[in-house]
């Protein structure tokens, strides 16, 4: 006979939409591991969390970021020759290390540890559409302190052009002590 199985909690959903990832940057899961405001966000949705699948069977994150000519990486870098940081994809994979480590139960800040190999096999440019971030874990420890390894990858419209192995994302208590002062 097995036993019946609580539901999940509210914010322990399946996917998240736009307006859901916004509100990551202030509240976090549970007021938890927050992602980046705007502009340093780079997720708009979060297509699929699972605590199982991916490349170990050990849970699977998949998001999504629209591509817009206005962006302001692309005023930047580089003028004339408009290409989205590859740093910036790297980030986006981070900021889902530490969203699925609050998803999966863990407390605190969400701090990148550890980026192992990456490559990288193409560009985003301005004229292309969609961005998709699969992240698999590999590692999942929620002892303290928390820590997640995975690896990941991004895609441009379909074709992969970063890979990265070995991203380790940890969940620390930190005080956050008063700004210096200005005088």
């Amino acid at each position: 006979m097995s036993l019946p199985q609580e539901p999940a909690p509210s914010w322990k959903k399946a996917s998240y939409d736009q307006a859901e990832v916004q509100r990551l940057a202030t509240h976090g899961l549970q007021g938890e591991c927050r992602l980046p405001a705007p502009p340093f966000m780079m997720i708009d949705r979060i297509t699929s969390v699972t605590a199982n699948g991916g490349d170990y069977d050990r849970g699977q994150v998949v998001a999504e970021k629209d591509v817009r000519a206005s962006e302001w990486f692309f005023a930047a870098h580089f003028i004339g020759d408009p290409v989205m940081p590859g740093t910036l994809g790297l980030e986006a994979l981070l900021q889902l290390c530490g969203f699925y480590l609050a998803w999966s139960g863990a407390s605190g800040q969400c701090r990148a540890l550890a980026i192992g190999e990456t490559q990288f096999t193409g560009m985003i440019r301005p004229h292309q559409k969609l961005v998709r971030y699969e992240l698999s874990a590999r590692r999942l420890l929620l002892k303290e302190p928390p820590m997640l390894i995975a690896d990941g990858r991004v895609l441009i419209d379909g074709e992969p052009i970063y890979t990265v192995k070995g991203m380790k994302v940890g969940a620390f208590h930190l005080p956050y002590p008063p700004p210096p002062d200005a005088s």
